[in-house]
């Protein structure tokens, strides 16, 4: 049997293989945030012809069905099909968005003043060919050339001994030595005869709850080739780290949830090498940001303490290791740089984003705040930082909304409801594309304006006598932000309601930590956005929300998702990484978690903008218009 793409590229498939599964072998990626369990609903495909097993429809709408669309992961060939992968169901590359993206980037790495120093080094020698008078060993011979190249000394672990004879003398004893500073020493990651300096690679990677991000970064000029994503599979084993640490717990689950990221992190890896046709061994070294758990699950290591009072993790600063020690399908001796983590709920990713603000060069009060699955917030200046977590939810980043999705192209990603046709007027991420979903920044736009509108009320409840496009849907009331030929994209009731709880906990977060060290939202110097969607998110719609605190537009800085973008400067700089290091051992966290206040503030929140609406002075003054 055979899957026959539109391509007319044919892909075998064995009885009992689901379509997911028989596309992945192939290299050909789909997105699916549950794994293939069926609940996620965004691994649809369209079935031309051939006879198909399909276990699962419920994610599917009649209209759907009728067009011949099928879940992937829930359809089984009985013969050969023909099939087509809609646009919003391709795990794809971003290849024009990194082209912009590259030169923004290292102009960052070049304000740092930090020198360019990625974690590996190629270094080519030549050795003297052996002889009856020069009779020392190979590996002497290799030490006795980088020793007078005044490149140090050299540590060769014992695995690089296999094969030496054969690598020294395969290019007329030419050899290129990949190294990493290892103390006071370098240390042998890769050799290689002849000389391989030509094409070096990075990969930095954003290991989020409920994404995951990869940047191929050019290691011999900085430049950043592309980026891939996808959502984190082990959504599937629970939407927050919480649910995720219970089910390791009951389960015993840990090598399970270890496999799901490795899976991702190599599906990605695999999409980028093929797309740019890198061989594997090019591949010099891996950077990863993630928060506490998605790190300790990364690296195989028990997160269960994290959420067991009193909160210790197994470890906050992480040895170098390797990618065959994880599983990574790269060269097995490719070294893994972990950013550190602060607490059980402020992890690599913070530090990341906080040396990618540069806050903790500021001498000026400044406020940090990444909205992510998990509401993580920085304050301070050059002087101290403290920090704090809270539980946003996944909503702002697709999962859990009916037709969210990330903030890629075909995202819904700002709208505006007419004032009087009350129609709403969107913009789509991407030239020429027809709209797929909704991602955060739309969906904030789309309450704050429902709000101001009079479509939605207070409580987040939407008003059936206020506009033709409320009607009833599979879960309660819903409103249709965009009706189309296919499929419309609504917003349910239940969606709002997450949206609502995602913005009362930041609020409260951002509220509650200014309180404990004594100070206002009058006294913040800078506010610094972080998050996948913080470019395109609209700062008054989101303090008509109640999201974030009315203060002035010009305090506001959006820097998008700083985890990867901390991660892609320390892939290029040893300076940089140790002022990350730095940086995770100044930050004090505070729980907040345990404060009835933050509780209260919390609760008051779930309220558009807030029950206190005098602490939202310029909602206040747009309402009496």
């Amino acid at each position: 049997m055979k899957i026959i793409l539109p391509s007319e590229k044919s892909i075998p498939v064995e009885p009992g293989v689901s379509v997911f599964q028989a596309l992945k072998k192939e290299g050909v990626h789909l997105t699916s945030s549950c794994g293939g369990k069926g609940t996620c609903g965004k691994c649809k495909i369209i079935v031309k012809s051939g006879p198909v097993d399909t276990r699962s429809t419920t994610k599917l709408t009649k209209g759907e069905i009728k067009k011949g669309a099928v879940l992937a992961c829930q359809s089984f060939p009985r013969g050969d099909i023909q099939i087509e992968i809609p646009k919003e169901s391709e795990l794809i590359v971003e290849g024009k968005i990194a082209t912009g993206k590259s030169k923004d980037l290292q102009e960052l790495l070049h304000s740092t003043g930090a020198k360019r120093e990625p974690l590996t080094r190629r270094i080519v020698l030549q050795l003297p060919p052996p002889s009856l008078n020069d009779n020392i060993s190979d590996l002497e011979r290799l030490k006795r050339e980088f020793v007078t190249k005044g490149l140090g000394c050299l540590r060769v672990p014992f695995r690089f001994l296999i094969n030496l004879a054969g690598i020294v003398r395969k290019k007329d004893w030419e050899i290129t030595l990949s190294t990493i500073n290892a103390g006071d020493c370098c240390e042998i990651t890769n050799i290689s005869p002849g000389n391989r300096t030509s094409a070096r690679y990075g990969i930095a990677i954003d290991i989020g709850t409920t994404t995951v991000v990869a940047y191929l970064i050019d290691l011999n000029d900085g430049t950043l080739v592309d980026i891939a994503s996808t959502y984190n599979s082990q959504i599937q084993f629970g939407d927050d780290v919480i649910t995720r640490i219970i089910y390791v717990e009951e389960h015993n689950a840990l090598k399970s949830l270890h496999r799901t990221i490795i899976v991702d992190i190599n599906d990605l890896i695999s999409l980028l090498r093929k797309t740019h046709t890198i061989n594997i061994d090019s591949i010099d070294s891996l950077v990863t940001a993630g928060n506490p758990t998605m790190t300790h699950i990364f690296l195989g290591l028990d997160p269960a303490s994290i959420r067991q009072e009193p909160y210790i993790p197994t470890a906050n600063s992480f040895p170098v290791s390797h990618a065959g020690e994880l599983g990574i399908k790269t060269n097995p001796n490719t070294p893994v740089y972990t950013f550190p983590c602060v607490s059980s709920y402020v992890g690599g990713d913070i530090v990341s984003g906080v040396l990618a603000s540069r806050l903790h060069k500021s001498q000026d009060l400044c406020l940090f705040m990444d909205v992510g699955t998990n509401g993580e917030i920085v304050l301070g200046n050059s002087e101290w930082l403290v920090t704090a977590a809270c539980s946003a939810g996944p909503c702002f980043e697709g999962s859990g909304i009916r037709h969210g999705m990330r903030a890629t192209e075909g995202a819904i990603e700002d709208v505006r409801i007419n004032r009087k046709t009350l129609e709403p007027e969107i913009e789509i991420i991407g030239e020429g594309v027809k709209p797929l979903g909704i991602c955060g920044s739309g969906m904030i736009d789309a309450v704050a304006e429902m709000f101001i509108t009079g479509i939605l009320d207070q409580k987040g409840k939407l008003q059936k006598s206020a506009s033709d496009r409320i009607r009833d849907g599979d879960n309660g009331p819903e409103f249709v932000v965009y009706s189309g030929d296919n499929r419309d994209i609504v917003l349910t009731e239940p969606d709002i309601e997450n949206i609502i709880r995602a913005k009362a906990a930041i609020y409260a977060g951002l509220s509650m930590l200014l309180k404990e060290m004594g100070y206002t939202f009058a006294d913040v110097h800078r506010m610094f956005i972080a998050g996948g969607f913080g470019k395109f998110l609209d700062v008054e719609k989101a303090v008509i929300l109640g999201m974030l605190p009315d203060i002035p537009k010009k305090k506001f800085t959006y820097l998008g998702n700083t985890s990867i973008i901390g991660a892609y400067l320390c892939t290029l700089s040893q300076n940089l990484r140790e002022e990350a290091e730095e940086i995770a051992g100044k930050m004090t966290y505070i729980e907040l978690s345990v404060s009835r206040s933050f509780m209260d503030e919390y609760v008051s929140g779930l309220f558009i903008p807030h029950t206190n609406i005098d602490a939202f002075p310029g909602v206040k003054k747009l309402l009496k218009k």
